[in-house]
């Protein structure tokens, strides 16, 4: 099973958690915004449900998709999370580099 960040990662569904970010929408208003077909932004969605970053109301015969604001601030802490502890390392290791190679020039 996919996690949310990497759910949120993949440019379609980035995509489509911003245009539900402005407001709640239907599978054929968010279509209309891919060249991809609506069968396709489907799977994007039950996927995004599938690890919390949206919900659907029926209504009728569709289905109006909105951001799940839990599941939004779970990403955010996943991100934040990411950030403090690889990113951090990752950084400490560019600067540590970055001064051996200022080290053998000199």
């Amino acid at each position: 099973m996919t996690d949310a960040l990497s759910a949120a990662a993949e440019p379609t569904r980035r995509r489509i958690l911003q245009l539900l970010a402005s407001h709640p929408r239907t599978v054929g208003e968010i279509a209309a915004e891919f060249t991809v077909t609506r069968s396709a932004i489907s799977q994007h969605l039950l996927l995004l449900a599938e690890v919390g970053l949206v919900d659907a109301d029926k209504v009728g015969r569709q289905r109006i998709y909105r951001v799940r604001p839990s599941g939004l601030r779970q990403l955010q802490a996943e991100i934040d999370r990411f950030w403090t502890d690889e990113l951090d390392l990752l950084v400490a290791d560019a600067h540590a580099l970055h001064h051996r190679e200022n080290e053998r020039e000199r």
